[in-house]
């Protein structure tokens, strides 16, 4: 390889600069909500946190209606939020007001959900950073396979569990995780 491939190549495939530094911890993280608002971390200290990449268009689209029974199920002791992307086969290419339309329509949804981020590659968004690096979470480092991958906090915001994109929100393992 010359050199001038090798520069090439090592600015494609480089990491996205960042100004300020991933926050250390969960409640550090104030995010843009999907109808305009700003999702305050903070606002969840005491309470489980569920986070989960979503699609409108993708065959686990219907775990919203599950994602809505939980979050009703442990009212006041959990909050799911929801991150809408668009990485895994354009399965998410609506605007802001599309996606909850969508959501609110066709599933009910109460819980908040965030301004559309991507979960993965050059653009990963620094709450996906935190979430999938053993550096940052503490627990351990993971990739997001799929729409629908479920992020489990405790009362603490630790990491303490990531479900992949199959396992249903109302699953056994998921109630038992948020039940401990």
């Amino acid at each position: 390889m010359t050199l001038s491939t090798l520069l090439l190549f090592s600015f494609l495939f480089r990491s996205p600069k960042t100004t300020d530094p991933i926050p250390g911890s969960i409640y550090e993280f104030k995010v843009p909500g999907l109808t305009g608002d700003t999702i305050d971390f903070a606002q969840f200290k005491g309470k489980k946190i569920l986070i989960v990449n979503t699609a409108s268009k993708c065959g686990f689209t219907p775990q919203y209606e599950g994602l809505e029974k939980l979050y009703k199920r442990f009212e006041g002791k959990l909050v799911i939020v929801g991150f809408p992307s668009n990485d895994f086969l354009r399965q998410e290419p609506g605007s802001a007001g599309e996606i909850a339309g969508f959501c609110q329509k066709n599933y009910g949804v109460t819980f908040p959900m965030a301004a559309k981020i991507d979960v993965r590659g050059r653009r990963k968004a620094e709450i996906y950073q935190w979430l999938t690096e053993k550096n940052h979470n503490g627990l351990k480092d993971s990739r997001v396979k799929w729409n629908f991958q479920k992020y489990l906090l405790d009362e603490n915001g630790k990491l303490v569990a990531v479900f992949p994109p199959n396992v249903k929100p109302e699953s056994d393992e998921i109630v038992n995780a948020i039940s401990h």
